[in-house]
């Protein structure tokens, strides 16, 4: 069986937590119908492998997800690293409301996290989107009074610049950035990646396996009518776009039946390999079945070469896949 081991986020404030962690969010909403039963199975089947690192936001569901990651970790507290994320506010009835960075909306975000998780304390605080109306500074202001008052332990920004992350680290520092992050997306190796080296912040790469695209299961007919991937939120599973990015996991598929691993085992290895001893990198692949975390779980035991990391590169070049990642792309932050 695999030995998970441990990757530690940040050195400013390093918080250690398992080498793969898991995204609950497609347990609740947006891939297809929610099931909470297989969800609530896959968090202790995650917990007993450790995989311990376990990532949730208020929006999901909205709210709903949070309860169920309270309710699958409820008695075994101690041993989860829990994450989750405020900012993308919606109503309860799911509408969007626009990004809130605003310092009363922070602590108050925090509160009802806190509440529905059934917690005293997140380990990992997350601004989810970058409010671009309130300076960085004030929102990062409220997080550290969380800090201060022992509701968090650490915080993270998400989808945030260089620039923004440098001036949030000055307010208080920042353990980790979650960002997209895979073999299909690689904006952050320009000024984002280097920036995290020269501060000690760590990077927790979401959608590693581009939204199960290089799992090498999506097909043109393989999405319900119910999952945002079928409803042109992203550019990616579109048209010409779709047929030219299934061509470039074809190619991984080939040099990953050369190293005896699925496709998206090896996708999963090369985010893990872009860790190195100035960035601890800790993937959060997300799924709602249990096979499809042990397989993610399998990634672990491959191990590349540099003429695999080679391969990878001449198959997949960076900038050869078709589409934005997001129809909308307003909230990133640049």
């Amino acid at each position: 069986m695999t030995t998970i081991s441990t990757t530690t986020l940040g050195t400013t404030a390093p918080l250690t937590v398992s080498a793969l962690g898991l995204g609950c969010m497609g347990m609740s909403e947006f891939y297809g119908a929610p099931d909470e039963e297989a969800g609530l199975a896959t968090i202790n089947r995650a917990l007993d492998l450790g995989v311990t690192f376990l990532d949730t936001a208020d929006m999901y569901g909205p709210f709903v997800n949070e309860r169920l990651v309270g309710k699958a970790i409820a008695g075994r507290r101690d041993e989860v690293q829990l994450a989750t994320k405020f900012g993308n506010q919606r109503g309860e009835g799911g509408s969007f409301l626009g990004v809130n960075g605003s310092p009363d909306y922070v602590r108050s975000a925090c509160d009802a996290s806190l509440q529905r998780l059934g917690v005293d304390h997140i380990d990992l605080y997350y601004q989810h989107r970058v409010d671009k109306t309130v300076p960085i500074e004030e929102t990062v202001g409220a997080m550290k009074e969380l800090v201060d008052a022992g509701k968090v332990r650490f915080l993270g920004l998400s989808e945030a610049s260089a620039a923004t992350i440098r001036r949030a680290h000055a307010v208080h520092p920042i353990t980790a950035l979650q960002s997209e992050y895979s073999l299909f997306t690689r904006d952050l190796e320009d000024e984002i990646l280097p920036t995290l080296r020269e501060l000690g912040i760590g990077l927790v790469p979401y959608s590693p396996l581009g939204r199960g695209m290089l799992t090498g299961a999506i097909s043109k007919d393989a999405l319900d009518a119910g999952d945002s991937r079928a409803a042109g939120r992203f550019p990616r599973f579109e048209g010409d776009n779709l047929d030219a990015n299934l061509a470039l996991v074809d190619q991984v598929r080939t040099i990953a039946g050369d190293k005896g691993c699925t496709p998206g085992q090896l996708a999963l290895a090369w985010v893990l390999a872009q860790g190195d001893a100035g960035l601890g990198v800790a993937p959060i692949p997300g799924t709602k079945r249990v096979r499809y975390l042990e397989e993610n779980v399998a990634a672990l035991d491959v191990t590349l070469s540099q003429d695999d990391l080679d391969a990878l590169e001449k198959a997949v070049p960076r900038g050869a896949v078709a589409g934005d990642r997001y129809a909308d792309l307003s909230t990133i932050d640049a």
